[in-house]
């Protein structure tokens, strides 16, 4: 019985731990990166202690939920950076990460964010944007990439992409795919245009939802 008490109670500090991290990454998807620890742990349905047992702050709490998010953000540019096409490598990371992005706002909030509160994402970042200024190289080089493609012009179709976080939820991945492929004719070096994904039909929708 003596044996079975520590196990209860480490069990009962997974269950909690576990419970904080899935409400925080659903608050922080859908509500960014400003919600506060309180609203976490009244959504974890656990008492603020608890939640600042596990997890001393809020840096140490985004730094667990983003570590999924993370790994296949590496994932995706260390697969695009070792295609032997780099303009196809560079194509897919853009795609990828896009509608990854989409996905979860508050992802996108500590990816982008210069906030003190996800210093440690910095580290990160600056390491997938060098190896993504190799990869862009490549492919200009290649003869894909638009010669005058400068690195920012990759932050700003990140940072407009955000906004197709405001689409109906099953439209989102769609979305994020049509945006892309627009976004990808623009830096394409060459006239040809690659056939679009089919658009998600938000239009009707807001018309529909006027009625």
């Amino acid at each position: 019985m003596a044996d079975a008490m520590p196990r209860m109670l480490r069990t009962d500090a997974q269950d909690n731990r576990d419970r904080v991290l899935d409400a925080a990454r659903q608050l922080f998807s859908e509500r960014g990166i400003d919600v506060t620890m309180r609203d976490v742990a009244r959504h974890a349905g656990v008492g603020p202690a608890t939640l600042y047992r596990r997890f001393p702050t809020k840096q140490v709490l985004i730094d667990a939920a983003f570590a999924d998010e993370l790994r296949t953000c590496s994932g995706i540019v260390a697969e695009g950076c070792a295609d032997p096409d780099p303009w196809r490598g560079f194509r897919s990371v853009i795609e990828r990460i896009t509608v990854l992005n989409v996905q979860n706002q508050g992802f996108v909030d500590a990816f982008m964010s210069a906030n003190p509160q996800v210093d440690s994402v910095a580290a990160h970042r600056a390491s997938l944007l060098r190896m993504l200024t190799q990869l862009a190289a490549r492919a200009q080089r290649a003869g894909g990439l638009r010669a005058d493609f400068v690195m920012d012009d990759l932050l700003l179709v990140l940072m407009a992409g955000r906004g197709l976080a405001s689409a109906p939820t099953e439209h989102r991945a769609a979305a994020a795919r049509r945006f892309t492929a627009l976004a990808i004719d623009a830096l394409s070096a060459s006239g040809t245009r690659a056939d679009l994904p089919r658009a998600p039909r938000l239009a009707s929708a807001m018309v529909h939802n006027s009625r």
